[in-house]
């Protein structure tokens, strides 16, 4: 059995991963703010199916304030902690230029907060998680992790880059353990409302238009949110600093997922086509290459597969889901 802490648990992945580890055995003490980036409701549910857990402490933590970890009893005096996940953000790209303030202090400040803890407490492994947009729109497809990261086009994609290099930094002077996982559009049931799966699953069930900016052309690298974890979990046994992509190596085009999407719910889009959003990528496609070399990890899920389990899991939540706010 062993100890980790998790932060951002209420979270879309955060959650899934909480339960992944609980599942084999492991503690979990996890971290949360329940901000109102997205509807609160659907935070709030995920942690209500975390608690009922014996091996689940939770606190709810700002990890922007300093010392943070100081506060926490199962951290400060329960023993070792064999590793943190460090996943609490404010994510979003188009949010983020109306309040790029908001992201530096999470994203920048609450990792360095983070790092620190870690090498406070002796706490050797750290798993960041990053995001695809820090390839920007100059980077060559797909994406490879050596690939320029020095134009991006975002403040939440500078927040998270600049949070990789304070990773590296913290690997170099303190030795910590740390691998930066770069997620690719992970979706899945009880996903994030902010994102196209959720919405435009949401849309259609309930005959709403769907929102769509572009031409519908543009393509994204969905990955299933059971890949994602899965890639998480085996991160924990790296040592050394590694930069590794998680993603389906498989980009669509939305106008393809609204199809798929229209097959599996029967229901017709309407759609509501709007101007490109000019921090909007053209593409996300990951190169996966050196996470089947390291990792020993490749998606097992299929898009069809995805789709299906999200659609199902809405249907059988739907008198609550369809109230989450999407627009």
């Amino acid at each position: 059995m062993r100890r980790y802490v998790l932060t951002g648990c209420a979270g879309f992945i955060g959650a899934r991963t909480t339960e992944t580890l609980l599942a084999a055995g492991n503690t979990v003490v996890g971290i949360d703010n329940l901000n109102e980036a997205y509807d609160r409701n659907l935070k709030e549910r995920r942690l209500q199916s975390l608690l009922s857990s014996e091996g689940f402490r939770f606190h709810t933590c700002d990890i922007s304030g300093r010392g943070v970890l100081d506060t926490i009893r199962e951290i400060r005096d329960g023993g070792p902690v064999d590793g943190m996940i460090h996943m609490a953000a404010y994510a979003g790209v188009r949010r983020s230029l109306k309040n790029p303030w908001s992201y530096y202090k999470t994203n920048v400040m609450g990792t360095l907060n983070m790092l620190e803890s870690c090498h406070k407490h002796d706490i050797r492994k750290f798993v960041f998680t990053s995001t695809s947009t820090v390839y920007g729109k100059n980077s060559e497809v797909p994406f490879s992790e050596d690939a320029d990261t020095d134009r991006l086009d975002s403040p939440y994609a500078t927040s998270k880059k600049a949070a990789e290099d304070l990773c590296y930094t913290y690997h170099r002077l303190s030795g910590i353990d740390i691998s930066v996982l770069r997620f690719f559009t992970g979706y899945g049931p009880a996903g994030r409302p902010d994102m196209s799966p959720f919405r435009f699953v949401q849309w259609l069930v309930e005959g709403v238009p769907l929102i769509l900016y572009g031409d519908g052309s543009q393509s994204r690298d969905f990955t299933y949110v059971d890949d994602i974890v899965t890639g998480i979990v085996a991160a924990l046994g790296l040592t050394g600093y590694e930069t590794i992509n998680l993603g389906s190596n498989r980009p669509v085009q939305l106008y393809d997922f609204i199809s798929l999407l229209e097959c599996v719910t029967k229901k017709k889009a309407e759609l509501d086509i709007r101007p490109a959003h000019p921090v909007d990528m053209r593409i996300t496609w990951a190169n996966i290459s050196k996470a089947k070399r390291i990792l020993g990890w490749e998606p097992s899920f299929s898009l069809e597969e995805g789709v299906e389990n999200l659609v199902d899991w809405y249907l059988e939540n739907r008198s609550w889901a369809s109230k989450i706010r999407t627009r």
